[in-house]
């Protein structure tokens, strides 16, 4: 299932009444387009982002403002709508079109006027499209999740890359059970998880299992119409795997019922952990703080009653409501999507990367 469709269905339940979001302009205080990111203030993603907002306006002369906020990304949105002051855009992640249409916060965008849109697949427009049939963004990057695992760990436990479920809960068991660090403890795990319900992290991982096995949250039923799948018996299935690493074979790191992904990035670089299902955008990370002649990446495998699936999902630009400047939102979108902006935002094979792959 697309994040869109995701989104559609936490809309459903996670939409609060604050609407007003009419004109009232930018919230920068100046001619300067605000463009608000979810990344970490000082992170290298932050830097890449401002890269690419001081590029815009070498090439447009519209001036830009980046405002990189990470904890409580969204209540500080609806801090700023309370206040009819939202940002010009903002780049957050595909799942949160469903919640930010139903509050108001975006404009819809005509996809057929958008310089280069012609360029973006139809896939992609997916990803911008809300359960009305409309486009409320443009699509920005996305990415499949995979696992990365510790090859020096599974080499030295003797076993292959995991093929089927029953692998991986084998290797999970070897990881946590036959000391893969060779420090003479029990203290690693096989799963790092961010099972957290903070943004919905513990769904969001879950997903990726839950499209393996042929489920899903959600189904179509008419034009804007859906319902909910997930007493369908392979999602059931699938959240019953995860549960069992939890409970039964106990395969997973401790703690991870309450972290969020950037303390679960730092369980798997610190060695506490080696299988981490995760997007490609960390890989760069890995790399340097763990070792490229350490880790590896395999599909995710496909369950006993489906697949093969995974989670797919990614960022758009949202062009906020009750901008003064409608023109420059468009401009710094097209430019967003362009083959420039695009270049800049994928920083090559550094770390920083805020484009991932289309």
């Amino acid at each position: 299932m697309s994040r869109q469709l995701l989104g559609v269905a936490l809309a459903a339940t996670l939409a609060v009444t604050l609407t007003g979001c009419g004109s009232g302009g930018s919230g920068s205080g100046d001619d300067a387009l605000e463009i608000w990111i979810r990344q970490q203030p000082d992170s290298a993603s932050a830097k890449t982002a401002v890269k690419l907002a001081d590029a815009f306006t070498k090439a447009s002369g519209i001036k830009t403002k980046v405002v990189a906020i990470f904890d409580d990304f969204e209540t500080k949105l609806q801090q700023q709508a309370a206040q009819r002051k939202l940002p010009d855009i903002v780049i957050n992640d595909t799942a949160q079109l469903g919640t930010m249409h139903t509050q108001g916060w975006i404009r819809e965008v005509d996809k057929a006027k958008l310089a280069g849109g012609d360029k973006l697949s139809d896939l992609a427009w997916k990803a911008a499209q809300a359960g009305d049939g409309k486009y409320y963004a443009v699509p920005f990057s996305a990415q499949a999740f995979a696992l990365i695992i510790r090859k020096d760990w599974r080499e030295k436990v003797g076993l292959d890359t995991p093929k089927t479920w029953e692998d991986l809960t084998k290797l999970a068991q070897a990881f946590t059970d036959k000391d893969p660090d060779g420090d003479g403890k029990k203290d690693t795990a096989g799963l790092v998880i961010p099972g957290g319900t903070k943004r919905g992290y513990a769904s969001w991982y879950a997903s990726s299992l839950i499209y393996a096995n042929g489920g899903d949250f959600v189904k179509a039923t008419a034009p804007g119409k859906f319902t909910a799948t997930v007493d369908d018996p392979r999602t059931v299935e699938a959240v019953q795997y995860l549960q069992d690493q939890f409970c039964r074979t106990k395969t997973v790191n401790p703690g991870a019922v309450s972290n969020d992904t950037t303390v679960t990035h730092e369980v798997f670089e610190k060695g506490q952990g080696g299988i981490y299902l995760v997007g490609p955008y960390v890989l760069a990370r890995f790399v340097k703080n763990v070792g490229t002649d350490k880790i590896e990446v395999v599909p995710v495998p496909k369950g006993p009653s489906g697949g093969p699936g995974t989670l797919g999902e990614g960022e758009n630009v949202y062009l906020m409501a009750g901008s003064d400047n409608e023109e420059g939102q468009r401009t710094f979108a097209e430019y967003a999507a362009s083959a420039d902006g695009q270049r800049i935002g994928m920083n090559k094979d550094a770390d920083g990367v805020i484009v991932r792959r289309r």
